[in-house]
């Protein structure tokens, strides 16, 4: 049961469990008579061939309100793109497959490099920019989900209530975020947002002052989630991160771009667990190590462009704050998981946050040492201005290809 708290800055949507999953999709299926939904999948290939994927497509196969998915398929070969459209095919809804590793849409994203318009760097942000394009291409839906393929905890359920803030008309929201408890299998875990996000936020305040920006970011129960839903609207104009910053990107752009009263975060879960990042205490280039200092970057990139100062002492001050921060933290988290019988492993907390704090130097580094680094792929309001027929090539060219594929 949820305990009906409000932060004032944004909406707090509950799950009181007193709506059954059916009758939240029996609405949904009758505002999609007048407002058409579409899911965004970003995923690798390899996960079609785990545990997660495929239960999130059978559960997605279950669902009657949505008009089509446009999946976004990275690392995959010929012959993996074929498998995938056989796969996919157990949706037994409409789809499309971005074949990003294709010649055809190389070739497409080749036009946007001699454009300077096409994302920098391979991974989530790249796949989810296309996908994005396709979803304005197509001009259809009026409302957009977008969701992780690694969840293992998966539920219909799940897809409808992110949907479902963003889709009632009598509902102004235009922008949700999903969140959800992170303890599985006796375990707290979330480590990124527990150890460096929410401690990191408040030595930001207490090194640099209160700010609007730090109030909505802590206003998020859960600010890392993958699970986005938006109007139609505010696509074109979305800026997408580069790096692994892309959750608090998208968070940090609704915040410049929209009023916190058409923002609101919805309980997606009782239980939520997805595929784990190693820690990489040994390499910065990797796995959770990497996510922090793209984080960390994203937060600094954002304080800056509302006129805060950055130097080296603002940094050396941010890192002692954020350490004694986190450690006390780890002594909260320590009573919570010990009142409620969780295994807790405090010297593996404290290393992280150490991994953690010598990072915050790393990305400052970075901040000064590449002032003119542009942290955002284009939006596709620009791309559309630079290249006006390219969003009808690139949907026309995604249809031909998908209709090429056949099944095994």
């Amino acid at each position: 049961m949820g305990d009906f708290s409000q932060n004032s800055v944004v909406a707090n949507l509950h799950d009181f469990s007193l709506k059954s999953t059916n009758e939240i999709e029996s609405e949904l299926l009758l505002f999609s008579k007048e407002r058409k939904l579409e899911l965004i999948l970003p995923c690798l290939f390899s996960e079609l061939k785990g545990t997660a994927l495929p239960n999130i497509v059978k559960e997605i196969s279950k669902t009657k309100y949505l008009n089509h998915i446009i999946i976004g398929l990275d690392k995959a070969d010929e012959k993996d793109v074929n498998f995938a459209f056989s796969f996919f095919s157990k949706l037994k809804l409409p789809f499309s497959i971005l074949w990003n590793d294709g010649p055809n849409l190389k070739k497409l994203d080749k036009e946007l490099q001699n454009k300077g318009l096409a994302p920098k760097e391979m991974g989530k942000g790249r796949n989810v920019w296309y996908c994005i394009g396709m979803a304005i291409a197509r001009g259809e839906a009026r409302s957009i989900a977008l969701h992780d393929c690694d969840i293992k905890t998966y539920d219909r359920r799940l897809l409808a209530k992110l949907f479902y803030p963003v889709v009632n008309p009598l509902f102004n929201f235009e922008f949700c975020k999903g969140y959800y408890p992170r303890i599985t299998n006796n375990k707290m875990n979330g480590r990124v947002a527990r150890l460096l996000v929410y401690p990191i936020l408040i030595a930001m305040e207490r090194t640099i002052g209160r700010s609007e920006y730090l109030d909505f970011m802590k206003s998020f129960k859960y600010p890392l989630a993958g699970e986005f839903s938006f109007r139609r609207n505010l696509l074109p104009e979305l800026k997408i991160p580069t790096d692994w910053g892309i959750e608090i990107g998208i968070l940090s752009e609704m915040q410049r771009n929209q009023a916190s009263n058409r923002i609101c975060q919805v309980d997606l879960a009782e239980t939520y667990d997805h595929k784990h990042q190693d820690v990489s205490f040994n390499n910065d280039s990797a796995g959770l190590s990497r996510m922090s200092i793209d984080i960390i970057k994203t937060l600094i990139r954002k304080l800056a462009t509302q006129g805060f100062t950055f130097n080296i002492e603002t940094f050396r001050t941010l890192k002692a704050t954020y350490y004694r921060t986190a450690l006390d933290m780890i002594d909260i988290y320590r009573s919570d998981s010990i009142m409620n019988g969780i295994s807790f492993d405090s010297d593996k907390e404290e290393k992280t946050v150490e991994m953690f704090a010598l990072n915050i130097m790393k990305a400052g580094e970075s901040f000064f040492e590449n002032p003119m680094e542009t942290p955002f792929i284009p939006t596709w309001s620009r791309v559309n201005s630079a290249i006006p027929d390219f969003l009808k090539r690139f949907k026309k060219t995604v249809e031909k290809e998908n209709s090429k594929l056949v099944k095994f």
